[in-house]
């Protein structure tokens, strides 16, 4: 009810995942479309109304709802190179969960901007520091928190497909269409050496819970910045196709920061 709800009482918010969704591709037929986008509407009102859950249960009672974990080992082996790992979520499932999980864990720092609202962000802040996870601003000062817990050997997390403010993002390729994309991944891993992990929290149904799903990527990534974006934007796409109707499509990620409006390319000239 909260997700049509919010549907119906906001044109831009309509239009927004509609076009997004639409431009992806995931839908190869007009039925197909109007099953995932309807499923996309109930899934985002469950994705607020989990939220007081996800910030104010106690830490024991959030991990029994960790249904199965799918490639822990692989967090395990990336740690254990004591380089730190570079830990990265789209805006997909209970992405919110996974900051409580791993800082029930070991030492993580999460890169987060704060929001317009300023009521909001001690409420934010309160909900997300907890255990052993803290937090570091999307600015200079954040990304120093960043590199100096990935020299501890320490995690941290991002979300790579928000998007970055005029001269911290380089056009790459997203579900066919160019958005501007972080290269803060790409330097932070040139500093480091650390490897990468993506990771989503998909939503169970019948309210069995979660499942989490850990996997590195492989390969380092590119010198160039705008092979590494793709590489980065590529990764996450592979994440949300497991999983369409619980990402985030009514999210801004294809907007124009300020600054950078004359450097937009257009959808074929990305790549």
């Amino acid at each position: 009810m909260l997700g049509c709800g919010v549907y119906w009482l906001s044109p831009r918010y309509r239009r927004r995942l509609q076009e997004n969704l639409a431009s992806s591709g995931i839908a190869t037929s007009p039925p197909a479309f109007r099953k995932l986008l309807r499923a996309n509407i109930i899934e985002s009102g469950k994705a607020i109304l989990e939220l007081p859950f996800v910030w104010v249960r106690s830490t024991p009672e959030l991990v029994a709802k960790i249904h199965s974990v799918d490639g822990w080992d692989t967090v395990l082996a990336a740690r254990a190179e004591r380089k730190g790992v570079i830990m990265l979520t789209p805006h997909l499932g209970c992405f919110e969960l996974l900051g409580r999980y791993l800082g029930a864990q070991f030492p993580i720092t999460l890169l987060y901007r704060p929001p317009k609202t300023i009521w909001l962000e001690p409420i934010l802040r309160a909900g997300r520091m907890q255990d052993q996870a803290s937090l570091a601003t999307t600015d200079t000062r954040g990304v120093r928190q960043l590199l100096k817990a990935l020299k501890r050997g320490d995690v941290i997390g991002i979300l790579p497909d928000q998007a970055p403010g005029a001269g911290e993002g380089v056009w790459a390729d997203f579900f066919n269409r160019p958005a501007y994309t972080m290269t803060l991944i790409q330097r932070l891993q040139q500093r480091t050496n650390a490897p990468i992990v993506v990771v989503y929290a998909e939503r169970l149904k019948k309210d069995i819970g979660f499942k989490l799903h850990f996997r590195r990527v492989s390969t380092p990534l590119a010198e160039n910045e705008v092979a590494a974006a793709n590489q980065i934007n590529a990764a996450m796409e592979q994440l949300i196709r497991e999983c369409p109707s619980q990402y985030l499509w009514s999210y801004n990620r294809y907007k124009i920061p300020s600054g950078a409006r004359e450097l937009a390319p257009t959808s074929d000239s990305v790549g």
